[in-house]
């Protein structure tokens, strides 16, 4: 089992989410934000109406972990502590999808992915 990558991608994606959700509750930020927010990254899925090339590269850009980690640390160090919520909701959504096998997306098509064709 642990010599397959994509068995290993869902692992990680459940740890993220598990852990995410742990540190979110941990600083009491609201639950109606985190259900408010939780979905919100798939916007990005707009990005397929102009076309593939431009939904995959906006998909991408925003189902990586640079985004959400960068807030991390401008709430750490710039001391605005209102993004730090907002960026685990982030890491949860993709520790949700990587979980359930949604993976980064190739600009083909919108099911070809890094994990799987879905």
């Amino acid at each position: 089992m642990l010599n397959k990558p994509r068995v290993l991608l869902h692992m990680e994606g459940v740890l993220v989410l598990l852990l995410s959700v742990i540190l979110y509750r941990e600083i009491h930020a609201s639950w109606l934000l985190f259900f408010v927010l939780i979905l919100a990254p798939d916007l990005a899925m707009l990005g397929y109406l102009l076309n593939v090339r431009v939904g995959a590269a906006l998909y991408n850009a925003v189902h990586t972990y640079v985004g959400p980690l960068a807030l991390v640390v401008v709430s750490t160090f710039v001391k605005y502590p209102v993004l730090l919520p907002l960026s685990l909701i982030w890491v949860v959504h993709i520790g949700m999808d990587r979980m359930l096998g949604f993976g980064l997306k190739y600009p083909t098509h919108f099911k070809d992915t890094h994990l799987q064709r879905v």
